[in-house]
């Protein structure tokens, strides 16, 4: 895997918020990708990052959030996180599914704030200094730039995969391995509408 994006750490932060609201509130039910994004925009309205976001590159966030929440020895926040056909995690989720939403539903979430604040700046100051980010015309101009000379490897992308693709262009990554990042999520995380 390659190291977390700007992007990945933004929205991720943004993730961990929602799934702790998720699971406070409702006593660690699960919620689909698409219904997480939902969740963590109206906490955060104004995001421009986070507007942007689509299912389809909600794993690297995911991963984020388990991060998080190993690297503090809380319980993981991503187990609430489903697939909307499955209601299941991604096929690769790794632990008991029943017993951690169990530890979700029953931590003290009201005092990670700090915590998150600090590991995201941790975060931050690991992203590797040649994923420059850039702007969001920039960046599809070089995508359809890429697509163009590429189309084949591009035919079965859908209008959420490109955008995906845009943002993690727009975090610094090039144009092929932002392609094959969508790619492996779509295989990684199934349908995740």
């Amino acid at each position: 895997m390659i190291p977390f994006t700007f992007n990945d750490i933004e929205i991720g932060a943004r993730l961990v918020e929602a799934l702790a609201r998720q699971a406070m509130r409702l006593s660690g039910m699960p919620i689909t990708y698409g219904d997480l994004l939902t969740l963590a925009r109206s906490l955060h309205s104004k995001d421009e990052v986070l507007g942007r976001a689509v299912p389809v590159g909600i794993g690297p966030k995911l991963q984020f959030v388990e991060s998080f929440c190993a690297s503090h020895g809380f319980p993981n926040l991503a187990c609430l996180a489903v697939n909307r056909e499955t209601l299941r995690p991604a096929p690769g989720y790794q632990g008991d599914w029943e017993a951690d939403k169990r530890a979700v539903a029953g931590f003290d979430w009201s005092a990670i704030d700090a915590h998150l604040a600090a590991y995201a700046a941790a975060m931050r100051a690991k992203v590797p200094a040649r994923f420059k980010p850039r702007k969001e015309r920039p960046a599809d101009v070089a995508w359809y730039a890429y697509f163009c000379s590429h189309r084949q490897a591009c035919e079965k992308l859908t209008s959420e995969d490109k955008q995906e693709i845009i943002n993690q262009m727009m975090a610094g990554l090039d144009p092929e391995t932002a392609l094959a990042r969508v790619l492996a999520a779509k295989h990684d995380f199934g349908s995740v509408a």
